[in-house]
């Protein structure tokens, strides 16, 4: 997918998690830090190595990731955290 062309899994490289293309930088980084309250300007001044295009292709994954994913607990209905 297009979107995504700069999301890439190399064997050689972080263990072969999601990273943004030509970084060290995982897309679980990136995530945790947004959860963390982080924006996406302070993503970008912490890795300096990131455009603005790549966090938001991040989020893009992800929310692509698990859009037909519901996630239950054993004892109720709700969603899982």
């Amino acid at each position: 997918m297009k979107e995504f062309e700069q999301i890439v899994i190399d064997p050689e490289v972080c263990h072969g998690k999601l990273i943004i293309k030509g970084t060290r930088i995982m897309l679980s980084n990136i995530l945790s830090l947004l959860a963390g309250g982080y924006t996406i300007e302070q993503i970008i001044v912490y890795y300096l190595e990131l455009a603005e295009k790549d966090v938001k292709a991040a989020i893009a994954y992800a929310a692509a990731f698990i859009d037909d994913e519901l996630v239950l607990t054993s004892t109720s209905s709700s969603i899982a955290p």
